[in-house]
């Protein structure tokens, strides 16, 4: 991956809806070579999709986000894959990462409630035969995600007093 390429990420990263216009401007290259690098990341899938982060606290939505420690037994010639493939195709699940430490997947769910996402590991997650155990952690409140800080903090405007 060269330079340039590296400090698109970077740029597109802060703010996704950053055109190519302003990038050529802010990096001191033609547009033409930050569309033709752009287009090329995203063939490669270097560039997977472009998102929007939402504080969904702020919308009143009811959605339950659940991580789940899954400890699992690896399949012969497949290791990790197979599991983590089967997991990671029901549609609540969000996202699965291989982990070091005391377990082996981190998998994160939504659900319109706690008792969705608990039937979800109960009927679904728990009986793949390869699982071993689940623990299960709701997400009470989001303080930060992605770099984006959703709450800002508010400055103490009180008078100092000194004795």
């Amino acid at each position: 991956m060269n330079e340039l390429k590296m400090k698109i990420l970077d740029i597109l990263k802060e703010d996704s809806r950053r055109d190519a216009e302003l990038i050529s401007t802010l990096l001191g290259v033609s547009e033409a070579e930050v569309k033709a690098a752009i287009a090329e990341m995203e063939e490669e899938h270097v560039i997977v999709k472009y998102a929007t982060v939402v504080n969904w606290s702020k919308v009143e939505d009811d959605k339950v986000t659940a991580l789940i420690e899954v400890q699992i037994t690896p399949e012969r010639g497949r290791g990790f894959e197979g599991i983590a493939e089967r997991i990671y195709l029901f549609p609540q699940v969000k996202s699965v990462y291989l982990m070091s430490g005391a377990y082996d997947l981190l998998v994160e769910v939504e659900g319109k409630s706690l008792r969705e996402v608990a039937s979800f590991v109960s009927d679904k997650l728990s009986p793949i035969e390869s699982v071993l155990s689940t623990k299960t952690h709701f997400i009470l409140k989001k303080y930060k995600q992605d770099g984006i800080i959703f709450e800002q903090r508010e400055d103490d405007h009180r008078l100092l007093i000194s004795p």
